[in-house]
């Protein structure tokens, strides 16, 4: 897709190529997205003065209000990353960020931990305007998926630093699957979280992307879940199946900071994360490490499982557990393995114990598994 072009004539491509069935409830997403790409030409924040200040400056020396951002939410499987795609990849704002909630969340918090180290004398002090005057630094636009707010202490600094980069005039522009009166619904001291709800609806455009065919349910049924032997020939599948999941979105590295340990994640795009076997059994991880990655990613991808004896039995413990752990949390599974559930254990600790793993493998492959984990 060419910067400068709209998400409406992205879409129509995909449309006459065949990649995509016009659908009317996207079409309304598209339109809004179009109304805002073309709005946010030129768009940047500037601070001359040395401080941040609440204006943009286009390329003429017009200058107007900040645009209202866009908070477009609906089911799994409608298409919202597929449209922030088509919008985030053609608008032509040169300091522009996409990043998936959870990642922004986790650097944020490194910020903070920055932020105090250099600043021990002023422990009472408020971190969320430097913080967010760091990002604005480089980000006039910033484009958030999955928007998704759990506990407490996410809830607390959100409701500060958005606070802090909409005033400054980043513009957000975010997918979640719930509306903002459901964000940390039934949370601990929500009522100190709702003036945040209010700023949302005040500074950004509430779009309900309704629901339709899912999308991505259709893709997931589609895909096999189970791969054996696991050869160069799986290895190039596990590659396609993870290019289909994340729209061809090549991914990254993450480390996932838990109970003061590291979690690395070797390939991340959104809720989707490739691992091979070794990655997650070879280490000392544990079930609340496995039910942390269950709950953070949505489809998993564990390549080059092997066969486990009594030799190699702590393998054998762990991946017990890991798939405990997706199967309680309904993730989506695709494994490349040596052999079939069955005869992947060959050993005599743990027999018994691993009936009910070849029992789940089985079942994670059956459509109906598939239709109710958390596409």
């Amino acid at each position: 897709m060419k910067l400068n072009e709209g998400p409406s004539a992205g879409y129509q491509d995909l449309v006459l190529k065949g990649q995509l069935i016009e659908d009317n409830f996207q079409l309304i997403a598209v339109n809004e997205l179009e109304r805002l790409h073309d709005i946010l030409q030129g768009y940047e924040l500037s601070d001359a003065s040395g401080s941040w200040i609440k204006k943009l400056l286009f390329k003429s020396t017009d200058t107007r209000e900040i645009p209202q951002g866009l908070y477009v939410y609906g089911g799994v499987g409608r298409g919202k990353s597929m449209l922030m795609d088509l919008f985030f990849d053609g608008v032509a704002v040169k300091n522009k960020r996409r990043v998936h909630f959870h990642e922004f969340m986790q650097e944020v918090h490194e910020l903070i931990h920055i932020w105090r180290q250099n600043n021990r004398k002023e422990q009472q002090a408020e971190p969320m305007g430097p913080v967010a005057a760091k990002i604005a630094k480089n980000t006039a636009l910033l484009c958030f998926d999955e928007f998704e707010v759990r506990d407490i202490a996410d809830a607390m600094i959100v409701s500060r630093l958005f606070t802090a980069l909409l005033e400054l005039g980043v513009v957000v522009v975010a997918t979640s699957n719930r509306h903002p009166d459901e964000l940390y619904k039934d949370g601990l001291q929500r009522d100190l979280f709702l003036p945040f709800i209010k700023l949302i609806k005040d500074k950004m455009d509430i779009l309900h992307l309704q629901d339709g065919k899912d999308y991505r349910l259709d893709r997931i049924k589609a895909i096999k879940t189970y791969i054996q032997p696991a050869n160069h020939k799986a290895t190039l599948l596990l590659e396609q199946i993870y290019h289909d999941l994340t729209d061809g979105n090549l991914g990254k590295q993450e480390v996932i900071e838990f109970k003061g340990r590291q979690i690395n994640v070797p390939r991340v795009s959104g809720a989707v994360a490739f691992f091979s076997f070794g990655d997650l059994c070879a280490i000392p991880l544990g079930a609340g490490d496995y039910l942390l990655l269950a709950k953070r990613f949505r489809s998993i991808i564990i390549s080059d499982v092997p066969v486990m004896t009594s030799q190699n039995q702590d393998l054998a413990r762990r991946f017990m557990v890991l798939i405990d752990a997706l199967y309680e949390s309904k993730a989506h599974l695709v494994i490349s393995a040596a052999t079939d559930p069955i005869n992947l254990y060959k050993g005599d600790d743990w027999g018994f114990e691993f009936d009910r793993t070849i029992s789940r493998l089985l079942e994670m492959q059956s459509i109906d598994y598939i239709e109710s984990s958390r596409q």
